[in-house]
């Protein structure tokens, strides 16, 4: 056999080396896709995540979390994801400088359909620093949106019908954080009344356009978990369930607990969706209307079209991700 020419040789070894680095990060996701064929995109519809209680900088099971969010978003074609709050530990951001920026989200949720926008809350480790330096981030992030504290996104789902989408702050609303001004910076300062007739005003539209109206914000209406009886727990569920029953709410997603719950209250129209598994697990449990509770790492994923909401549940493995539950409103 002919030796072959130096050159000949490098040229292949550049070639190798190109394919290699060419070659797509989700290569095994048709595979992924028939062995979770359970989940699917939605035709004529949008799609969208929920996580939320995750930035610890890779620690716990945050990294296996983002990594099953990349190959989900992937799967259904993903719009955009939603954060419940307490987005970072243990006290927030100081600045739009922060490192944890980096090390808590950036080199984290790195997919790229994780660059599609994120609908950020407000949770109360997020007031132990500096609430603006998050709003402000969304002038610096193509894909970080919280241009205030509560803000209201309409989403077109198909054929010029739209979800309307409500990010609210519950923070100022609990009043161990209002008796502790000094921890949960700037809190007295928030005026609640004009919140909540904000919320009022955007809610009482009743553009027929608008098919879905799903409210976002960090503490429970309801839980099973840690908080079961605690005070915030009632006073959120006093101030703010009259208001999403009054006008029709289909979906509350929260957080605050470090796990995942679905709660639906036999005499109620809203269903509580609770995705806080991002990182740290707390134990769970169930209550009166629990359709699902689980301590286990994770986040939901969503498919909505005109007449129907589908939920899944999403376990984060070692190596891989399981679908634990599902469930389903129709209009």
């Amino acid at each position: 056999m002919k030796n072959r020419h130096p050159f000949y040789i490098l040229f292949l070894l550049v070639i190798s080396f190109y394919s290699y680095g060419q070659e797509r990060p989700d290569h095994t996701l048709n595979k992924t896709v028939h062995q979770h064929s359970e989940i699917q995109a939605p035709k004529g519809g949008i799609s969208f995540l929920a996580i939320g209680d995750f930035g610890r900088h890779g620690a716990f099971t945050q990294k296996e979390v983002a990594r099953d969010m990349g190959t989900i978003a992937e799967i259904l074609d993903m719009n955009f994801t939603i954060s419940v709050g307490d987005n970072f530990y243990p006290t927030g951001v100081q600045s739009t400088q922060d490192y944890q920026w980096f090390s808590s989200f950036e080199n984290i949720y790195t997919h790229h359909l994780l660059h599609e926008p994120w609908f950020v809350a407000l949770g109360n480790h997020d007031y132990e620093g500096s609430v603006q330096a998050q709003i402000d981030y969304s002038k610096i992030s193509r894909r970080w949106e919280m241009p205030d504290r509560y803000f209201e996104r309409l989403i077109e789902i198909d054929k010029g019908k739209y979800l309307q989408l409500l990010v609210i702050d519950t923070n100022p609303f609990v009043t161990k954080y209002k008796a502790n001004p000094e921890k949960y910076l700037g809190i007295n300062d928030q005026d609640t009344n004009e919140q909540l007739k904000w919320i009022e005003t955007k809610l009482a539209n009743n553009d027929p356009k608008i098919v879905w109206k799903i409210v976002v914000g960090h503490h429970p209406l309801y839980t099973g978990g840690k908080r079961k009886n605690d005070q915030e727990t009632k006073d959120t569920q006093l101030i703010f369930e009259p208001i999403l029953e009054k006008y029709k709410v289909d979906a509350y997603i929260c957080g605050h607990e470090h796990d995942l719950q679905i709660i639906k209250k036999s005499n109620k129209k809203v269903m509580q969706f609770l995705s806080g598994a991002g990182s740290e697990l707390r134990e769970s449990g169930k209550i009166e209307g629990s359709l699902f509770a689980e301590a286990v790492p994770g986040f939901m994923a969503f498919t909505l079209t005109n007449n129907i909401l589908k939920a899944y549940v999403i376990q984060s493995n070692e190596k891989d991700f399981k679908v634990i539950y599902q469930t389903e409103i129709k209009k």
